[in-house]
Protein backbone atom coordinates (compact mmCIF):
# COMPACT_ATOMS: atom_id res chain seq x y z
CA UNK A 1 0.00 0.00 0.00
CA UNK A 2 3.05 2.73 0.85
CA UNK A 3 3.56 2.17 -2.64
CA UNK A 4 1.01 2.60 -4.15
CA UNK A 5 0.27 5.77 -2.32
CA UNK A 6 3.85 6.85 -3.49
CA UNK A 7 3.18 6.39 -6.95
CA UNK A 8 -0.88 8.25 -7.07
CA UNK A 9 1.82 11.34 -5.13
CA UNK A 10 3.83 11.65 -7.72
CA UNK A 11 1.38 11.07 -10.43
CA UNK A 12 -0.96 13.73 -8.79
CA UNK A 13 1.79 15.96 -8.39
CA UNK A 14 3.02 16.06 -12.01
CA UNK A 15 -0.17 16.65 -13.01
CA UNK A 16 -0.67 19.18 -10.90
CA UNK A 17 2.63 21.29 -11.64
CA UNK A 18 1.91 21.04 -15.42
CA UNK A 19 -1.79 22.38 -14.77
CA UNK A 20 -0.59 25.24 -11.80
CA UNK A 21 2.25 26.46 -14.52
CA UNK A 22 0.05 26.40 -17.25
CA UNK A 23 -2.50 28.65 -15.30
CA UNK A 24 0.12 31.06 -14.56
CA UNK A 25 2.31 31.22 -17.91
CA UNK A 26 -0.74 31.39 -19.65
CA UNK A 27 -1.92 35.17 -20.71
CA UNK A 28 -5.29 36.31 -19.25
CA UNK A 29 -7.39 36.54 -22.86
CA UNK A 30 -6.87 33.00 -22.89
CA UNK A 31 -7.46 32.09 -19.64
CA UNK A 32 -11.13 33.79 -19.63
CA UNK A 33 -11.95 31.94 -22.89
CA UNK A 34 -11.37 28.49 -21.32
CA UNK A 35 -12.95 29.19 -18.27
CA UNK A 36 -15.97 31.15 -16.79
CA UNK A 37 -13.59 32.86 -14.16
CA UNK A 38 -12.30 35.92 -14.08
CA UNK A 39 -8.00 35.79 -14.82
CA UNK A 40 -7.07 36.62 -10.96
CA UNK A 41 -9.27 33.62 -9.91
CA UNK A 42 -7.82 31.27 -12.66
CA UNK A 43 -4.70 31.94 -11.42
CA UNK A 44 -5.29 31.55 -8.03
CA UNK A 45 -6.12 28.17 -8.65
CA UNK A 46 -2.81 27.40 -10.52
CA UNK A 47 -1.20 29.15 -7.27
CA UNK A 48 -3.03 26.59 -4.68
CA UNK A 49 -2.42 23.61 -7.59
CA UNK A 50 1.30 24.55 -7.02
CA UNK A 51 1.36 24.72 -3.76
CA UNK A 52 -0.86 21.05 -3.24
CA UNK A 53 1.67 19.26 -5.44
CA UNK A 54 4.50 20.47 -3.61
CA UNK A 55 2.38 19.23 -0.35
CA UNK A 56 2.24 15.95 -1.71
CA UNK A 57 5.92 15.50 -2.10
CA UNK A 58 8.40 17.45 0.33
CA UNK A 59 6.60 16.33 3.84
CA UNK A 60 7.70 12.52 2.77
CA UNK A 61 10.52 13.35 0.86
CA UNK A 62 12.33 15.84 3.70
CA UNK A 63 10.71 13.21 6.76
CA UNK A 64 9.33 16.62 8.24
CA UNK A 65 5.78 17.50 8.79
CA UNK A 66 3.52 14.36 7.34
CA UNK A 67 0.26 16.14 8.23
CA UNK A 68 0.81 18.17 5.30
CA UNK A 69 0.45 15.45 2.74
CA UNK A 70 -3.15 14.28 3.69
CA UNK A 71 -4.29 18.29 3.89
CA UNK A 72 -2.62 19.01 0.47
CA UNK A 73 -4.30 15.91 -1.40
CA UNK A 74 -7.85 17.01 0.81
CA UNK A 75 -7.44 20.53 -0.75
CA UNK A 76 -6.62 19.28 -4.00
CA UNK A 77 -9.80 16.91 -3.38
CA UNK A 78 -11.72 20.32 -3.25
CA UNK A 79 -10.21 21.99 -5.71
CA UNK A 80 -11.16 19.17 -8.26
CA UNK A 81 -14.87 18.92 -7.14
CA UNK A 82 -15.20 22.73 -7.62
CA UNK A 83 -13.77 21.66 -11.03
CA UNK A 84 -15.73 18.74 -11.79
CA UNK A 85 -19.06 20.74 -10.59
CA UNK A 86 -17.83 23.66 -12.83
CA UNK A 87 -17.40 21.61 -15.99
CA UNK A 88 -20.82 20.15 -15.56
CA UNK A 89 -22.84 23.43 -15.33
CA UNK A 90 -21.32 24.72 -18.72
CA UNK A 91 -22.28 21.37 -20.31
CA UNK A 92 -18.96 20.02 -19.97
CA UNK A 93 -20.52 16.34 -20.01
CA UNK A 94 -17.94 13.63 -20.19
CA UNK A 95 -15.44 15.93 -19.91
CA UNK A 96 -15.86 16.09 -16.24
CA UNK A 97 -14.60 12.80 -15.78
CA UNK A 98 -11.21 14.10 -15.91
CA UNK A 99 -11.52 16.36 -12.91
CA UNK A 100 -13.33 13.44 -11.14
CA UNK A 101 -10.52 10.80 -11.38
CA UNK A 102 -8.13 13.20 -10.40
CA UNK A 103 -10.37 14.53 -7.40
CA UNK A 104 -10.99 11.11 -6.25
CA UNK A 105 -7.35 10.06 -6.84
CA UNK A 106 -6.71 13.07 -4.50
CA UNK A 107 -9.19 11.66 -1.93
CA UNK A 108 -7.55 8.61 -2.06
CA UNK A 109 -4.54 9.95 -1.31
CA UNK A 110 -6.05 11.67 1.50
CA UNK A 111 -7.55 9.13 3.11
CA UNK A 112 -4.21 6.69 2.92
CA UNK A 113 -2.05 9.33 4.26
CA UNK A 114 -4.17 10.15 7.44
CA UNK A 115 -5.46 6.22 8.36
CA UNK A 116 -3.20 4.66 10.94
CA UNK A 117 -0.79 7.85 11.80
CA UNK A 118 0.70 8.09 15.06
CA UNK A 119 2.17 10.45 16.90
CA UNK A 120 5.81 11.09 17.21
CA UNK A 121 7.78 8.13 18.06
CA UNK A 122 6.09 5.45 16.76
CA UNK A 123 4.22 4.71 19.80
CA UNK A 124 0.25 4.10 19.96
CA UNK A 125 -1.67 6.52 21.71
CA UNK A 126 -3.96 4.55 24.39
CA UNK A 127 -7.36 5.13 25.55
CA UNK A 128 -8.55 6.63 28.69
CA UNK A 129 -10.71 3.63 28.87
CA UNK A 130 -7.99 0.77 28.24
CA UNK A 131 -6.25 -0.58 31.11
CA UNK A 132 -2.55 0.14 31.61
CA UNK A 133 -1.24 -2.93 33.62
Amino acid sequence: MKYAMWVAQVLLALAFLFAGATKLVTPDETLTAWYPFPAWFIRFIGVCELLGAVGLILPGLLRVRHGLTPLAAAGLAVIMAGATVTTLAIGGGASAAMPLAFGLVAAFVAYGRTRGRRPAGGVPRRSVLQPTG
